[in-house]
């Protein structure tokens, strides 16, 4: 399984990375260019912990938890120092984490109904 999230990370990893030191070689805007490299990272680590809906003998409780986890100790740092967001007080950081949760069950919704259902038909 370690094998084949590297294999759905590794990709994404390499094709944003490019992308960003081409930015970075033409000379392109700092915050532009972090800003590609994280979307990269993020697309990664998402991509990776997919594999988790693999584990078959898994409720999907659980592999959306273990998934929910994955997701908050590594995309939501991401979104922490990627500049995206005004973060002066300790209730920005807790707006920033709303957002990253509100999207996240908006995100788990609509695969659940593309994968889980229409796709199942």
């Amino acid at each position: 399984m370690l094998k084949e999230a590297v294999v759905r990370g590794v990709f994404p990893f390499i094709i944003m990375t490019a992308i960003s030191l081409i930015m970075k070689y033409q000379k392109m805007d700092a915050f532009q260019v972090r800003s590609t490299f994280i979307v990269g990272i993020i697309v990664t680590v998402v991509a990776s912990a997919s594999v988790i809906y693999d584990i078959e003998n898994w409720s999907l409780f659980k592999q959306s938890i273990v998934h929910f986890l994955i997701m908050l100790i590594t995309v939501f740092p991401c979104l922490i120092v990627s500049g995206w967001f005004e973060l002066n007080t300790p209730i920005d950081y807790l707006k920033v984490l709303l957002i990253f949760m509100l999207v996240g069950i908006i995100l788990w919704v609509i695969a659940y109904f593309i994968f889980g259902k229409l796709l199942s038909k």
